[in-house]
């Protein structure tokens, strides 16, 4: 009787992962929209004249307020004091207020309207923040890039806060059982939110026909919704679980700021936050200009007009395909029988070339690069899990600086080399976005789990916090870094398709270098402080 009494959602692995689930399926769609305009760089440039400045100083603003207004740090202390299931919904209620600021930005009533002609006319000139060079506009900006911009913040602002908050609540859920496995599964299913937007962003931009980049907007605008759903179905089911264990986060024990120098003192955290900025700032930037550099680096021959491959339906077909290879990949690492989960296995390998093959045939850079979280996918739960019950956390994540540092060198010059080969060159655009993908998949199942084992329970909320506004400041810095060398080493091309990219990729490449340094620094700490980075998480 009083087994039955003590058993609570959280004993049970289908509410603590319907938990999960709802968590994943918000970021899933906040993914999405992080990027909603990525895909279509060169149709900014094209439909609102935004050349690669103005991308990416608008891209780098979703980070702005996180940063420079230290908004982070003030999240993570809302999620110390009010609690997980409260600050999901304010998370997802303010990037939905921002999306659709954006979307109002980049659609046709902005143009020509007075609010246009305002931001034409206004914040050309920051005070202060121009002279320190950290300014989110600039004269001469486009005025719907400055709008856009200024939703985009707003939406940084709750996406940065839905992150800490998800991790939060994973510890809270999973703490004691598969936390590594269930960190590494929701951002392997959230990043499927990549893909997503990769495929169906320009599909929207173009359906019909006629060019317009406000329809790709609302698609997320709509996505933003059912994010702000899940996470208040996740509140009722949240407040179940106090209820029953009688928790009470937002009284007990209460957060004081002078327990940031607990945080703040402790060199592994440090080590840990740094090696996240690299990390984050080697990947993010580049999602948000991967498919113009593929544009850029391969001969892509549009399929005839009325063919199979140029048709709206390809689309939804390649969209359904790639769920396959996920949702069957994913599947096969929780099989016991070894038949089904080789089957498993053997049908996502099989749709995946399945998928190779159409992205192919539809001559598409962003059909291309929506393989990036694919292989993720397939072997995050695989590395999560293995981290639960093996350890070895630091190594993985000096395997992850190599494979991060390989692939950006490979996109810089192996890939150019091969312009000309039709085939060749896309061979090896999937291998190596399939593999850049892999090796981003061990930051969730080895870097986040660790955090809990660096600092005191009643501020990990804030630990997060603090590694995400550090890391931010590399999402901010490198999308502007990346379009102003661009510029700087195209002069004189207009062609959004003929930008040499070499310049910028060594830039990402070298973030790789710093991160692998740090890796075995960190795995010399963990040595000296025994700090279990390399234990298992759970312990037999």
């Amino acid at each position: 009787m009083s087994q039955a009494i003590q058993k609570t959602l959280r004993d049970s692995a289908a509410m603590r992962w319907t938990a999960l689930l709802l968590l994943a399926l918000a970021m899933f769609c906040s993914y999405i929209f992080m990027d909603i305009l990525s895909p279509i760089k060169d149709l900014m440039q094209e439909t609102r004249g935004w050349d690669s400045t103005a991308f990416g100083t608008m891209q780098g603003s979703e980070v702005f307020l996180n940063v420079f207004a230290f908004f982070l740090i003030f999240a993570g202390i809302i999620l110390d004091k009010m609690g997980v299931r409260f600050t999901a919904v304010l998370s997802a209620a303010v990037m939905l207020i921002g999306a659709i600021v954006k979307w109002y930005a980049v659609s046709d009533a902005f143009m020509g309207s007075g609010l246009e002609t305002w931001f034409t006319n206004n914040l050309n000139y920051i005070p202060l923040f121009d002279e320190l060079g950290v300014s989110p506009f600039y004269e001469g900006m486009p005025a719907s890039a400055k709008f856009a911009a200024c939703g985009f913040m707003i939406f940084g602002c709750g996406c940065e806060m839905a992150g800490i908050t998800v991790s939060r609540g994973i510890v809270k859920w999973f703490k004691g059982r598969e936390m590594a496995l269930a960190m590494g599964s929701e951002m392997a299913l959230a990043r499927l939110g990549v893909a997503t937007c990769m495929i169906f962003s320009p599909f929207f931009a173009r359906l019909g026909g006629a060019v317009s980049v406000s329809r790709s907007v609302a698609f997320g605008v709509v996505l933003m919704c059912i994010a702000l759903i899940m996470t208040i179905v996740y509140f009722v089911m949240d407040q179940k679980l106090d209820a029953q264990t009688g928790e009470a986060e937002e009284k007990d024990d209460p957060f004081k700021i002078s327990d940031l120098g607990k945080i703040l003192t402790d060199s592994g955290f440090w080590i840990v936050a740094l090696l996240c900025v690299l990390y984050y700032s080697a990947i993010f930037p580049f999602q948000k200009y991967a498919v113009n550099m593929l544009q850029c680096n391969l001969t892509l021959t549009p399929p005839a007009a009325d063919s199979f491959w140029a048709s709206p339906s390809v689309t939804i077909v390649q969209y359904v395909i790639m769920l396959v290879v996920a949702a069957a990949g994913f599947a096969s690492n929780f099989q016991k029988k070894a038949n089904l989960k080789y089957g498993l296995l053997a049908l996502s390998i099989i749709a995946l070339v399945s998928y190779c093959y159409m992205g192919y045939m539809r001559q598409s850079a962003e059909s291309i690069f929506a393989v990036f979280p694919l292989l993720a996918v397939l072997i995050t739960p695989i590395l999560g899990s293995y981290v639960d019950y093996h350890g070895k956390a630091a190594s993985m994540l000096i395997l992850g600086s190599v494979l991060l540092i390989a692939c950006h060198l490979t996109f810089a010059f192996i890939l150019p080399a091969f312009k000309d080969s039709a085939v060749g060159g896309i061979i090896i655009a999937y291998t190596t976005i399939l593999v850049l993908g892999a090796s981003f998949s061990l930051v969730p199942a080895s870097l986040w789990p660790s955090v809990p084992k660096l600092v005191d329970a009643k501020v990990i909320g804030s630990a997060y916090a603090l590694i995400f506004w550090i890391q931010n400041i590399g999402l901010w810095l490198f999308p502007l870094l990346i379009g102003k060398v661009l510029d700087q080493t195209n002069p004189g091309v207009t062609d959004p398709t003929q930008f040499n990219y070499t310049a910028p990729l060594v830039m990402l490449a070298s973030l790789g270098v710093a991160a692998l340094v740090l890796g075995f620094v960190l795995k010399a700490v963990d040595r000296k402080k025994g700090l279990g980075l390399e234990l298992p998480n759970i312990s037999e």
